[in-house]
């Protein structure tokens, strides 16, 4: 059983072994669009470990009694779980094709740092993105780090969120599965997301571009306020720009590993993150990805501190939120289609 596999092996069709996230990311490597490199620890190790540890019956058992309105219990039975799944040990067989993807990935520098982030069957589709309901970890080192880091990622498809996403909208558990991304970190001089239509105003003729200095967690956890670029996506021309006072950053912790906040000098809280070629270069990355996919994309990127100043694609989905508006038809069927002509003279829709 193939219990990893690097993003150069995998598509799109992918997504029932390695979830949604890293389906994407092997579909980006394939189109040329590369980001970082990395693996993916595919559904099937998620399934070995909760089978082989007793893990998944336990599971079943108390997802069984859940109701949505009960938060007591859903948390109760959150903590309980995590806790459970966090102290099994993992399956010999999958702990050593861990390992030695681990080894070929940092090609003979097993301290090179990297991120380790969830990659759920059901997130990053176009019917719903799931987006920041499982963990994230990033700046690891180590083999041993990012095993028990991937254990951490499985638990939390079981957070209080996501379950109570899941029985709010009434998904089955029957068939969920959590693949685990592992991928080499950039250190980002500013990083943030880039939507290729207007999340405001669902205009497809822009490209929203929000950027911050250092990696992207500090915008995702809104700690700050991101620079915001819209570019014509027909001209190419920068079509307005609103650049925040950005306080704070978050920066790799090179000695002890993980996240660390930081004070952005006084000379660069009010300067833009990016330069104009940088935003332009963006924009066209962001082009090229809505025509690979064939839809609107919500990106998440990084510049690379250094030089060379080198863009990194991070993840890319679908974007959803406008995608549903525009499948509601525009007027709400009636049962008879006289009622539609009456509904006309009525001045009525």
């Amino acid at each position: 059983m193939t219990f990893v596999l690097f993003f150069r092996e995998i598509g799109l069709g992918d997504r029932l072994s390695v979830g949604g996230k890293g389906a994407n990311l092997g579909e980006l490597t394939r189109a040329g669009i590369a980001p970082p490199p990395g693996f993916v620890v595919a559904t099937s190790a998620f399934e070995r470990f909760m089978a082989a540890t007793g893990a998944g019956e336990d599971v079943r058992r108390a997802l069984a009694k859940l109701q949505p309105d009960d938060l007591v219990a859903i948390d109760a039975a959150s903590r309980a779980i995590r806790e459970r799944i966090e102290a099994a040990r993992f399956p010999e067989d999958v702990e050593s094709a861990v390992a030695a993807a681990h080894a070929a990935l940092c090609a003979g520098d097993p301290s090179l740092p990297l991120a380790v982030r969830s990659s759920a069957t059901s997130e990053d589709g176009e019917d719903a993105s799931f987006a920041g309901l499982q963990d994230t970890y990033l700046w690891l080192r180590g083999p041993d780090s990012v095993l028990a880091h991937v254990r951490r990622c499985w638990a939390s498809l079981y957070s209080v969120e996501s379950l109570n996403y899941r029985l709010r909208l009434k998904l089955s558990e029957d068939g969920l599965a959590m693949g685990v991304v592992v991928q080499a970190m950039v250190d980002s001089r500013c990083s943030g997301v880039m939507f290729t239509r207007s999340p405001t105003t669902g205009d497809r003729s822009v490209i929203v571009i929000e950027g911050a200095y250092g990696l992207g967690s500090a915008i995702v956890g809104g700690e700050v306020t991101p620079d915001k670029y819209i570019v014509n996506k027909v001209t190419g021309e920068i079509a307005g720009r609103a650049v925040a006072d950005k306080a704070v950053q978050h920066l790799p912790d090179f000695a002890a590993g993980g996240v660390v906040v930081a004070a952005v000098p006084d000379a660069e809280r009010l300067q833009p993150c990016l330069a104009d070629e940088e935003i332009t270069a963006l924009a066209e990355i962001g082009r090229r990805v809505e025509r690979h996919y064939g839809k609107p994309q919500d990106i998440e990127w990084a510049v690379a501190r250094g030089p060379k100043a080198e863009i990194f694609l991070l993840q890319s989905r679908p974007e959803t939120v406008w995608s549903r508006r525009d499948a509601q038809p525009v007027i709400a069927p009636k049962a008879r289609a006289v009622d539609h002509v009456f509904a006309a003279f009525a001045g009525k829709r």
